[in-house]
């Protein structure tokens, strides 16, 4: 491909250099049968002059500018070319970049469905377990007023049984009170003391 590139820039200079030529050429002569008769213009004598200072001054200008006309050339042409690579590079990059897009654009729609079920099923196991402690927390909070129930049941029990008991001792006493005279109640307290004295 260079080589075929490189053949079209000296096929190109080279035309350049003779269409140059040949167009000189063809003004000179114009110049010169325009100025004068017919006889002063198949004069070569004169015309010849000025067409080899001409050709002559082509031929210098190819010889030192053929280089620099060259490189001109090829440096444009490099130019050119790597021009041409980076825009195909940013054109690759920029489908490769559009498929991405696209990719994400659909998987974005799947990926949100997807957290959408996550959320969902995120939230029934919450609430589940949030049953399951609702549920736990009833059961021990029912055990707890049951055992509270149980405590202050057995506390009035206990208390009733202490109030009965002393009020049938109450009831003893005032009974026995009243069947016993004072002379009995001494004989009593006698014999006690008496017994309470033996023991010591």
């Amino acid at each position: 491909m260079r080589k075929n590139q490189k053949s079209k820039i000296k096929n190109k200079v080279s035309h350049l250099i003779l269409s140059t030529l040949s167009f000189s050429f063809l003004l000179f002569t114009a110049a010169a049968f325009a100025s004068g008769s017919a006889e002063q213009a198949s004069s070569w004598k004169e015309l010849a002059p000025p067409v080899i200072n001409f050709a002559i001054l082509v031929a210098v200008l190819v010889f030192f500018a053929r280089k620099p006309v060259r490189d001109y050339f090829k440096k444009r042409t490099d130019m050119v070319k790597k021009s041409l690579k980076e825009a195909q590079e940013a054109k690759a990059l920029a489908k490769k970049t559009l498929e991405e897009v696209r990719e994400r654009l659909n998987n974005t729609d799947r990926e949100m469905n997807e957290i959408l079920e996550a959320a969902k099923r995120s939230g029934e196991k919450e609430k589940a377990a949030i049953i399951a402690d609702g549920e736990k927390l009833k059961d021990k909070i029912l055990e707890q007023a049951k055992a509270n129930i149980e405590f202050e049941l057995q506390k009035a029990r206990e208390s009733i049984k202490s109030e009965a008991a002393l009020m049938a001792l109450e009831l003893a006493e005032k009974q026995i009170k009243e069947k016993l005279g004072k002379k009995e109640q001494d004989s009593l307290v006698d014999e006690y003391i008496k017994k309470l004295e033996v023991n010591n």
